[in-house]
């Protein structure tokens, strides 16, 4: 189920997650580090006047009163109670200096947790012994002190927590006032950023749709430069890509169905023809082959969306093996040379030494009779065509060029687009045959490439050559 509000609530809520959590992870960092601080000083400076206290000579465990003009003095500075108990003497007795002695009477002072593990550990160990800690009586804190003498006095120093204890409940309630208006702030911005987002998001969603539903006139705009501006300029490539894809769809299906209507209704007037008994054997002979060309269109077509077909699928499998590029480009030009001779051109073939390069032959001999009758059918009458095979240190070259009048700047990638014809509607053929060139480059580890300008332009495929051993030991074969 989609939430309410979509991305947009999801957003504010995530930005209000993310700033409670680090709100939350600041109030529990510095509360109770400075309450432990503040306890901790309190502890401290008790410790060392309870210590001074405790050491100062002269004082005995039978008559503790002598401690008290010393007490009363430290009580004061201390703003602590000051206890003074001696369980050894004859008579037990406590003095107290302080203004709240609640708890500590006669009978609590050995009731007193802190008091007592100072007392007790000092009669394990028959040495003077401090112990400090946090007690509640009557509902309010206290830091204690204890200092356990040898001759069994206790001094106990007990002050009041509430003045720290209040300043870090005040420290608490301001975090928590600025908790919550940074949490109100937060979700205002995080609102307001969560929609703007979101419209950006809605816009690309909008446009996805469009362009899922066929529709490609209405460019993808978005003017941020962070993910979502790169999203929509990617979203614009598709856009284009598509369109493209969809006209070349739209052209070849128009082509396709003249190119097979062509052939069909030719082949179909042609049987009606040969059916009249009437016809003498040379206009037969003349039928027969004109239908012969006609059944070739057909089958270079089916052979063609075959082609594609098995490379998308990625069924088309391809050799690497040795292949002589020289002998090759012969052949093809010994092939070509009456389709040279029909149209009006001059074919002339230009071979190198040592042009062997690594690819299956059958495939490249496929993709010079594309680049080569490219040529031928697309290029003027009288016009030079020339079949080259050249070698590098480590490249081999099949190219195709002609001094025809040179394909637009901007459509000379395209020409590798399936279905495009530079000449649409004009030349004959599908479209397909460069497209399937350069996906048969690729399959051998190769590529296909075109340059041109008014008067030369050369197709180039471009093969990995091959080593000289297995260059020696083909020959040897063959031979």
């Amino acid at each position: 189920m989609r939430l309410p509000g979509g991305i947009r609530v999801r957003l504010a809520i995530g930005l209000l997650v993310i700033v409670g959590g680090a709100l939350l992870a600041a109030y529990l960092i510095v509360v109770p580090s400075l309450e432990n601080r503040l306890v901790n000083a309190k502890l401290s400076g008790l410790e060392k006047s309870a210590g001074r206290l405790a050491n100062v000579s002269g004082f005995s465990a039978g008559n503790l009163y002598l401690w008290q003009d010393t007490a009363s003095v430290v009580s004061v500075a201390t703003n602590a109670r000051v206890v003074v108990f001696s369980p050894l003497a004859a008579q037990p007795a406590t003095l107290t200096v302080g203004a709240d002695s609640t708890g500590v009477s006669a009978g609590g002072i050995a009731k007193d947790a802190v008091a007592l593990r100072a007392y007790l550990r000092g009669q394990a160990a028959s040495d003077e012994s401090v112990e400090h800690g946090r007690v509640t009586r009557a509902g309010v804190e206290y830091a204690e002190v204890a200092v356990a003498r040898r001759d069994g006095v206790v001094v106990l120093f007990s002050s009041s927590l509430s003045d720290t204890l209040a300043t870090v409940h005040v420290i608490q309630r301001r975090l928590g006032y600025a908790a919550i208006v940074a949490l109100a702030i937060a979700l205002a911005l995080g609102s307001a950023a969560a929609a703007f987002h979101a419209r950006r998001i809605r816009r690309l969603e909008q446009a996805a749709e469009r362009i899922a539903q066929g529709a490609f006139d209405e460019p993808v705009t978005d003017t941020g430069d962070d993910e979502l501006g790169e999203l929509a300029h990617t979203f614009e490539r598709m856009r284009v890509q598509l369109s493209r894809l969809d006209s070349a769809r739209r052209a070849f299906v128009a082509t396709a169905s003249h190119e097979l209507r062509t052939p069909l209704f030719a082949l179909g007037g042609f049987i009606e023809l040969l059916e009249d008994e009437d016809l003498d054997d040379e206009t037969r002979r003349e039928f027969l082959a004109t239908m012969r060309e006609q059944v070739d269109r057909l089958t270079k077509l089916a052979t063609d969306l075959l082609d594609l077909s098995r490379v998308d699928a990625g069924g088309l499998a391809v050799e690497r093996v040795a292949v002589d590029l020289g002998e090759l480009a012969r052949a093809l030009g010994g092939e070509l040379r009456g389709l040279a001779e029909r149209t009006g051109h001059t074919l002339e073939v230009e071979v190198a030494d040592d042009a062997w390069a690594i690819g299956d032959e059958e495939r490249i001999a496929q993709i010079g009779r594309a680049l080569a009758g490219n040529a031928l059918t697309h290029t003027p009458d009288r016009t030079r065509v020339v079949l080259r095979a050249r070698a590098g240190d480590e490249h081999v070259w099949l190219e195709v060029e002609d001094d025809g009048p040179g394909i637009p700047v901007d459509q000379l990638e395209r020409v590798f687009d399936r279905f495009y014809r530079v000449e649409a509607g004009i030349a004959p053929g599908t479209g397909l045959g460069l497209a399937i060139a350069r996906e048969l480059a690729t399959l051998m580890g190769g590529r296909v490439r075109a340059a041109s300008r008014p008067g030369r332009t050369v197709f180039t495929l471009e093969l990995a050559r091959t080593p000289a051993l297995d260059r020696v030991e083909r020959v040897a074969v063959s031979h």
